[in-house]
């Protein structure tokens, strides 16, 4: 039978007097409103106000919503408009008494701490439409059942940076989603999720001044793409807001403006105010069905500086990605809106086209395979030209036949959204002074024995480690002032004369010498079999060869057959070393015009070192010449933070501050890629870069940014942006410095540093083709060996 509204009302006042509480008179005005909606035939709703209940409310209100889906009531809307002190228990218990007439809750954390959001997370609503603005969020987790939901607002929480992988699972009608001005930055793990939600269709990261809601903007929502040019009336007559939004749609729809990502990047506040001043002397617009276009006194160069103004309000970070629009479009296949502007045929098919080009969809552009597939075409040996048919294969015959094919086909079945990422240089260790804790500055791996690495601190330190048990190999402390370790280089090979050994007769897995310098200027040569593990134990110092000091030391590098090494540091110079007599060979005097950070000797030739400085220079010399001129000068717009070889000496990747990355010919120093990744506009954002997976993928990182980025080091597109997120605190991490694990595939180690002031720095291990969800030792079950392909 069902409940009309009187009957609820006079069921509301008789739980007062069971309660002894005096009914509410915002109760009762709910009930007279909701009485009104039915006498005049309209949809009846209870609109509940929390800001005008009281704590005695609640258990009245309890009851009478027990019997509220059986009642003549359409819906219930729950809305929380001011702060107020309200007990957290009862508000969840009164919102979860309404069952199917829930239609919307909004939501404030003025009001509700962060156990009241978790459990309203993890237990899920019954309502349609939900919307919360909490500070409390910063890891979205929402895998309650949330099963009537279609549309989710999360606009304004201001600290929410990432969402967890299975956080719209229980979701399936979720239609509509808003996160404007959150902390959201990541496009990878963002669309990962989002793909996840069978019925979204429109998604919103910014708003449209005009629009409340994720709906297509009325000013932009006409799909007619006919135009003739006709005429143009007078700017005058028409407000200068609406104005600028017509245009813009206008000018969008007529071809003046391309709808990419570059034109929908969120607007600075420096453009608030759009310049009057244009001339369409020329131009005339008439469309049919649409009002002709006010005046326009603008230049036409500034027509994508209208488009941005309109969509660029309360923009969340991810909105800076460059091609944001474009790569949401063509991973959402089902998305119609995005950010209030329809997403039309030819934009998808331009998005497709942008993503193509600028992105890898799958390591190595695998398709998209199952492990069992994979092993089944290894077994059979077919499947190599990726299912063509054809009897000529377009690809080279060495890039069928490559040992590598079925494992790189393994990898992007298993490469994911969220790597796993965890600290390796958090280890304990004793020493003396109780409670100090390691402050890893630089770092290496060791160069044939995939368990070994090795940290410097910046104390002085130095601690030779097992990276996959975390056991300590050897410790050696500061001696004196603490001075911090910039430069580390391990010695490939044992030089004959100065071991009095043959090569041939050693083992490469037991090589253990290590080159060191500090900033003061100290150089040493350390025997890690003379290191003890224990701080507490006395370095025996006949494993130590001392070196003359270089002051202002940055780096230092050995050469391939491990009898020189090079040292530069924060001048104009760079000295040349001799390994088995200890002597400096040579002081090369104004190499370049600034200080030289790097410098770098070739992988297999012991003679050719490359030099960057901040000069914006980077050049190639042999000392086989004397090096009073380089082999070429290659510049840079930016001063130069390091250099380096790719593993088969063909590339130098020169990474020059605020992110312009670039890989030259080592033979010529012609630029034979640029990485084009977005600048920052900071002159402080050092950028480092190396190769990974021998030379097919270059992984890059600045101070400034908490981002690793993933590309292909021979089309330059973009695999993955790994964000650097404490699993501990959920805090982002700067890059300070990294490297690609030489024996796994897309493995890397990063120094990281916390944003807060005064945090330590460590070392991360990130693994791409693990889940951060998995635990790390799955990690050590992965094969390893040397990785030195040069694709497929």
């Amino acid at each position: 039978m069902t409940i009309d509204i009187s009957t609820l009302e006079a069921r509301y006042l008789d739980s007062c007097k069971k309660h002894g509480v005096m009914p509410n008179s915002a109760v009762l005005s709910w009930f007279y409103k909701a009485k009104i909606q039915k006498s005049c035939h309209e949809k009846c709703s209870i609109v509940v106000v929390l800001d005008h209940l009281r704590t005695a409310d609640f258990s009245p209100l309890f009851d009478v919503f027990l019997e509220i889906d059986s009642s003549n009531v359409d819906s219930v809307d729950i809305l929380h408009e001011s702060p107020i002190i309200l007990t957290e228990e009862y508000v969840l218990s009164l919102i979860r008494a309404i069952n199917f007439k829930l239609r919307l809750v909004e939501l404030r954390d003025v009001s509700f701490g962060k156990d009241f959001f978790r459990d309203l997370s993890h237990d899920g609503l019954a309502c349609q439409v939900l919307k919360l603005r909490s500070s409390h969020f910063q890891r979205l987790n929402m895998v309650g059942g949330f099963l009537q939901l279609h549309t989710l607002n999360l606009d304004y929480c201001t600290h929410l940076t990432s969402l967890q992988k299975d956080c719209f699972s229980c979701m399936p009608n979720l239609m509509r989603l808003s996160m404007c001005e959150t902390r959201v930055a990541n496009l990878w793990t963002t669309s990962a999720v989002l793909s996840k939600l069978p019925s979204l269709v429109e998604l919103r990261f910014q708003t449209c001044p005009c629009c409340e809601n994720t709906r297509p903007c009325p000013m932009s929502s006409n799909t007619d793409d006919s135009f003739t040019i006709d005429d143009v009336p007078s700017m005058n007559e028409c407000p200068s807001n609406d104005c600028e939004i017509m245009v813009s749609s206008e000018l969008q729809r007529i071809g003046l403006l391309e709808l990419s990502s570059d034109n929908a990047l969120p607007l600075s506040k420096k453009h608030g105010h759009l310049q009057n001043e244009v001339a369409f002397s020329e131009l005339h617009v008439q469309h049919k069905n649409v009002s002709l276009l006010s005046g326009l006194d603008w230049d036409l160069k500034d027509a994508a500086v209208a488009l941005k103004y309109c969509i660029s309000h309360h923009p969340s970070p991810i909105c800076f990605e460059k091609h944001y629009r474009d790569y949401i479009i063509a991973s959402l296949p089902r998305l119609q809106v995005l950010d209030n502007l329809l997403i039309r045929k030819i934009d998808r098919d331009k998005a497709n086209t942008i993503f193509s080009k600028n992105y890898e969809y799958l390591p190595y552009r695998r398709p998209q395979e199952s492990v069992v597939t994979v092993l089944q075409k290894r077994e059979m040996g077919t499947g190599i030209i990726h299912g063509r048919k054809s009897l000529k294969p377009k690809q080279p015959s060495s890039y069928i036949k490559s040992p590598y094919f079925f494992s790189r086909s393994f990898c992007a079945t298993k490469l994911g959204a969220w790597p796993l990422l965890y600290p390796v240089s958090n280890i304990s260790y004793t020493n003396k002074q109780e409670g100090k804790q390691l402050r890893p500055r630089q770092f290496e791996y060791h160069p044939s024995n995939p368990s070994l690495m090795v940290f410097g601190t910046l104390d002085g330190e130095i601690v030779v480690f097992n990276h996959e048990s975390r056991n300590i190999i050897g410790y050696v402390p500061s001696i004196g002032a603490a001075n911090s370790v910039l430069g580390l280089c391990w010695l490939k090979k044992y030089p004959s004369k100065y071991m009095g050994v043959s090569l041939e007769n050693l083992d490469p897995k037991i090589l253990k010498k290590l080159l060191a310098g500090t900033d003061d200027g100290s150089l040493n040569l350390y025997d890690i079999n003379h290191m003890p593990p224990n701080a507490a134990d006395a370095y025996c110092s006949s494993g130590i060869v001392t070196y003359d000091m270089f002051e202002q030391l940055t780096s230092v590098h050995v050469n391939s057959t491990d009898d020189r090494f090079l040292v530069s540091g924060y001048s104009k110079h760079v000295a040349l070393y001799d390994i088995g007599s200890g002597k400096r060979l040579k002081l090369f005097n104004n190499m370049h015009r600034e200080p030289i950070n790097v410098a770098k000797f070739s992988n297999h030739s012991p003679s050719i070192f490359a030099t960057s400085s901040f000069d914006h220079d980077v050049k190639l010399w042999d000392l086989r010449q004397t090096p009073e001129w380089p082999c070429y000068t290659a510049s840079s717009s930016r001063g130069n933070v390091m250099v380096c070889f790719s593993p088969d000496d063909l590339y130098l990747l020169v990474s020059a501050v605020d992110n312009e990355v670039k890989q030259l010919l080592a033979a010529d120093g012609r630029v034979h890629l640029n990485f084009e990744i977005a600048s920052t506009g900071s002159s402080h954002n050092y950028t480092r870069s190396y190769y990974m997976n021998g030379r097919d993928y270059v992984i890059s990182g600045s101070c400034d940014e908490k981002v690793v980025r993933v590309c292909c080091a021979q089309t330059g597109r973009r695999l993955q942006d790994v964000y650097l997120e404490d699993r501990g605190s959920g805090n982002l991490m700067t890059v300070q410095s990294l490297r690609g694990d030489p024996f796994r595939e897309f493995n890397m180690s990063v120094l990281a540093s916390k944003t807060h002031r005064n945090s330590a720095w460590e070392v991360f291990k990130v693994n791409l083709l693990a889940s951060s969800n998995c635990d790390k030792e799955s990690y050590y079950g992965q094969s390893v060996h040397p990785s030195y392909s040069l694709g497929g």
